[in-house]
């Protein structure tokens, strides 16, 4: 494409919390120009309707959301974002690829590459097997190269994100053994999607911390599968996500074997250095991606509201253990951010562009 045109972009699914988020970045974008928005109990409204913090945008005021038709956003788009739930998206996802549109989809029907690790965490046979071998898995610090040429972006969930950055760098130096792998994640409201639900109304989430989804996750497919590319062999992780009653925000606190022992201070500072060179080398250039040092320990209210990912770790003697910890906005980063994020590469726009 060329880098310095408009591009015509939709989004189905638009009045859920990505969806929303989508809609926020893509109206002030400098190079795409939102010509579509869907919701079905939306339908008829204008996006400053639906979303009125929005409404100083002239967009906003004239965009009317519309029912989902393949047909019609074919016609009017160029690339579309689909912010729809597990198991619909590929409904739309087909006819569009169909009518040599580009697809870049939120959810997580393109992520693995396996219809049958798909029907054993989603419960249901996968709609589109035939392409999950061209989808391209959507996190552009690692998959850069691939989201350039792709036809179908699967964009990654909000939990990988956090555990998955963090980790494959290690995994690929040999620094980390692929077993015994700990990830405790604690993440936001929102990441539940805009859903009338008694656990998550705000009596239900005030002033309360739960796990859920113990011990089988659906994220823990995607995660599992992206290790498992970076250590070469079968990786499994003990995965547990806990709701926590603040609107935005994912905290991941990891817990990884060294391959190399480390006792002494000589040979913890040497391992320390080691980790820390290694996650330069990955990720010194990425816009996305802050490393802390010193005393600094990832924050979510350092990165609610922004693309960016905190990483930071600790050695412990004690225990032999490496602690890896990540912070990230599961809306952004996780989300909407992200799936932006891949649109830049795709069109060959510069990777920050509407995202800061």
């Amino acid at each position: 494409m060329n880098p310095t045109s408009q591009v015509r972009v939709a989004i189905v699914g638009a009045s859920g919390y990505s969806g929303e988020e989508l809609v926020r970045l893509l109206l002030r974008h400098p190079n795409a120009d939102l010509v579509a928005v869907t919701s079905r109990q939306s339908a008829g409204l204008s996006v400053a309707e639906v979303f009125p913090r929005f409404a100083a945008h002239p967009k906003a005021r004239a965009l009317k959301f519309t029912d989902p038709d393949a047909n019609a956003l074919a016609a009017q788009a160029e690339i579309i974002f689909l912010a729809l739930p597990h198991g619909v998206a590929a409904g739309y996802a087909i006819p569009l690829l169909q009518a040599g549109k580009r697809v870049i989809d939120l959810s997580a029907d393109f992520r693995l590459k396996s219809a049958e690790v798909y029907k054993e965490f989603y419960a249901h046979e996968h709609p589109a097997p035939e392409l999950l071998k061209e989808s391209v898995y959507g996190l552009p610090e690692v998959h850069r190269d691939a989201i350039r040429g792709a036809r179908l972006i699967a964009s990654p969930g909000c939990y990988p994100t956090s555990i998955l950055l963090p980790i494959l760098p290690l995994l690929r130096a040999g620094i980390v053994r692929p077993t015994g792998i700990i990830a405790d994640s604690l993440s936001g409201v929102s990441g539940a999607g805009r859903k009338a639900d008694v656990d998550y109304l705000f009596c239900e989430c005030n002033e309360s911390v739960r796990p859920y989804g113990v011990p089988k996750h659906r994220h823990l497919s995607e995660i599992e599968e992206q290790l498992a590319l970076a250590a070469g062999g079968p990786v499994t992780i003990q995965f547990t996500p806990h709701l926590i009653p603040v609107n935005r925000g994912i905290l991941s606190t990891l817990y990884l074997a060294p391959t190399d022992h480390f006792g002494t201070a000589e040979e913890t500072a040497a391992l320390a250095e080691r980790i820390a060179r290694t996650y330069c080398e990955a990720y010194s250039g990425e816009p996305f991606v802050r490393l802390l040092s010193g005393k600094a320990l990832p924050d979510t209210k350092n990165v609610v509201g922004t693309n960016v990912v905190e990483i930071a770790f600790r050695l412990d003697p004690r225990t032999g253990r490496l602690i890896v910890m990540s912070a990230e906005d599961n809306i952004l980063k996780g989300a909407a951010g992200q799936a932006v994020q891949s649109l830049n590469i795709l069109c060959g726009w510069p990777e920050t562009s509407g995202l800061v």
